[in-house]
């Protein structure tokens, strides 16, 4: 008859030795879900700067077509990224309705102060600015990240 007692738990031996294997696996499984965020915030940079120069797009051809009031020096983009989830009062409409572009304006994900306003994520070039030293202006052109890092692909975000 064997002894009651001498089948019962681990030995300290196993314990330490599944630790060990725990603490290997969890030690290569964190630089895996570091990219995976990354990845997750180069998309949604991708996604947004998509989204605000299509916005950006459809106001200027809006006001080609003479549905938004343009002065006769001014470019045609608005004059601010605010006027795009704001409105403008489309001038063809009898109603005098609204033109809305965006429904929300995106944050640059990689923008450090999750406090600032969304308008304030951005760096802003206006139609009068070179392409390799924007700078802001009456009007917004384009956006861009203000996040000095790499991208994956080696790429600076501020170059997208």
């Amino acid at each position: 008859m064997a002894a009651p007692f001498a089948y019962r738990g681990f030995t300290l031996i196993e314990l330490i030795v599944s630790l060990a294997i725990l603490g290997l696996l969890a030690a290569l499984a964190v630089p895996g879900m570091e990219l995976v965020a990354q990845r997750k915030k180069e998309l949604a940079l991708q996604q947004a700067l998509m989204e605000i120069r299509s916005a950006l797009d459809a106001y200027k051809i809006a006001v080609d077509n003479g549905q938004i009031e343009r002065d006769a020096e001014a470019s045609g983009y608005p004059p601010n990224l605010e006027t795009l989830y704001l409105g403008v009062e489309d001038i063809d409409n009898p109603q005098k309705r609204k033109l809305v572009f965006l429904r929300r304006l995106p944050r640059d994900p990689f923008y450090p102060d999750p406090t600032a306003a969304p308008a304030d994520t951005w760096g802003k070039r206006s139609y009068d600015s070179s392409f390799d030293q924007p700078r802001a202006g009456k009007d917004v052109y384009d956006v861009y990240s203000l996040s000095p890092d790499q991208a994956l692909n080696g790429s600076y975000y501020r170059d997208w």
